[in-house]
């Protein structure tokens, strides 16, 4: 004899109420660490487990290094066009509207000008979430404008690169923009006004090619991968076995591409010392 028994046969409970769990509550590493979604804002959005540095965009970026999350947003309305009627499995302008309701973004790229520990700053930073960031017209352009603001008013630049290199949908007009923000970073440099570049997970294509490697300091973050072509296309074109840890953060450093890594809960500090250090003003607490 049964301990329970159904006093009615069949599932009674209705769609309307059944319970799910919401989604979102927690996060898990690519180790398998399992986090919760709150303490993993709490830390910066690194993984407390295993230090994983989570991808995280513009929005969260700039909570990070702006005081208060205080900024005024530079051509915030500034989208792309479709001069070249480009059409893959979908038309371009179809891609982009798709992106842009799906991330509220209005291209791969935003600028804020605020203060960072007390002093002014231009930060343009890159969405991975809208088509991959990749670099197309308004991110060239969003770029330059960015460059024209600090040269304008003798304020810092930092770049944040997050990208999977040029936007293919803009084909040469894609690649114009590689030179296009390399001549007016070089302008900034004649001025002697500190460019910033930091690269994270990932950071290729021609964004490396450009502006990404343009720093008059480059940083990056743990782990990040960073290079031109994947790891299978190298190891396809050259025909040897990549070395460990091949385009990370830590083997570009060993080898001389970046200045230093620096932990996301440290960032804001890293950044606003070495501008202390070059602009040869009192060291911020």
């Amino acid at each position: 004899m049964s301990w329970f028994k159904r006093k009615t046969k069949g599932i009674t409970t209705t769609t309307e109420e059944k319970k799910d769990t919401p989604k979102g509550l927690w996060y898990k590493s690519p180790t398998g660490k399992i986090v919760d979604t709150e303490e993993l804002e709490k830390n910066f959005y690194v993984s407390p487990e295993d230090g994983y540095h989570v991808r995280i965009g513009s929005k969260e970026y700039f909570e990070i290094l702006f005081d208060d999350n205080k900024f005024k947003e530079l051509d915030p309305n500034l989208e792309s066009k479709d001069p070249l009627k480009f059409i893959d499995t979908k038309k371009y302008p179809d891609r982009l509207k798709s992106a842009q309701d799906k991330t509220d973004l209005k291209d791969a790229i935003r600028v804020g000008v605020g203060k960072s520990k007390g002093k002014e700053i231009v930060i343009a930073c890159m969405d991975f979430a809208f088509i991959g960031g990749s670099v197309g017209s308004v991110v060239g352009e969003k770029i330059v404008r960015a460059a024209d603001y600090s040269l304008k008013n003798n304020v810092p630049l930092m770049v944040i690169s997050k990208s999977g290199g040029a936007r293919m949908m803009e084909a040469a007009l894609s690649l114009m923009q590689l030179a296009k923000t390399s001549v007016k970073l070089a302008q900034l440099a004649d001025a002697n006004i500190p460019y910033i570049s930091l690269c994270t997970d990932p950071t290729t294509g021609g964004t490396t090619a450009s502006f990404a490697m343009l720093g008059d300091i480059n940083i990056a973050e743990p782990g990040a991968l960073i290079g031109f072509a994947g790891p299978r296309v190298v190891k396809d074109t050259t025909g040897k076995d990549l070395p460990e840890g091949f385009q990370t953060s830590e083997f570009l450093m060993e080898h001389g591409f970046l200045d230093f890594i620096t932990l996301r809960k440290d960032l804001k500090n890293k950044v606003n010392q070495y501008l202390d250090l070059i602009l040869n003003q009192p060291l911020r607490a």
